[in-house]
């Protein structure tokens, strides 16, 4: 055999047994709604893109509108309108970086949703982390910033800490959203 065949054959080899370690490293997301508020549209503002609901009797609650949202051009009184917060936390292995502080990406969130239609971000952050310990019965992970503080933090989805193990370094991204689904009152 000569030597090129040996080592296409050894890099072939070392493919099928990183493959599995490779997949087990993809990003895993969650993503859960934490508020919705619905309402009769009250007054359109198309100025400052501001939209007033009445959302029970006399009780009204005023909302901006991203312009994304093209929908808002056409919208009247009468008009019923959904406004939903979101949360999404995003866990991907990042071996190659060092632990940091939160850093707040919302400016950067915010020009990339509207670039893409998206939701209205309300905030972002992001923070790479060395993981200390995990306990999956009690839905808790222990990990330790860049400030080297220790941070003990309930995790609402379990599929977030699955596969984790003390020595991995993650990068965690936490977003909050605001979508706003509108739907003609017949």
């Amino acid at each position: 055999m000569t030597s090129t065949i040996k080592a296409v054959l050894v890099f072939q080899l070392s493919l099928l047994i990183l493959a599995p370690l490779v997949r087990a490293q993809e990003p895993r997301t969650s993503v859960r709604e934490v508020a919705t508020l619905v309402g009769t549209v009250d007054r359109v503002d198309r100025t400052s893109r501001m939209l007033t609901l009445r959302v029970a009797g006399a009780t009204t609650e005023t909302v901006y509108v991203a312009p994304d949202v093209k929908l808002f051009n056409d919208l009247k009184t009468g008009d019923r309108v959904t406004v939903r917060v979101i949360e999404s936390v995003i866990v991907a292995a990042r071996p190659d970086l060092k632990p940091t502080v939160p850093v707040d990406t919302t400016a950067a969130a915010k020009k990339e949703s509207g670039a893409a239609g998206q939701g209205d971000v309300l905030q972002q952050l992001k923070a790479v982390v060395t993981i200390e310990s995990v306990d999956p019965r009690a839905q808790t992970v222990t990990y330790m910033g860049g400030n080297n503080l220790r941070v003990v933090r309930a995790v609402a989805d379990p599929t977030l800490i699955q596969g984790l193990k003390p020595g991995d370094v993650i990068e965690i991204t936490y977003t909050r959203a605001r979508a706003i689904e509108l739907e003609r009152k017949r």
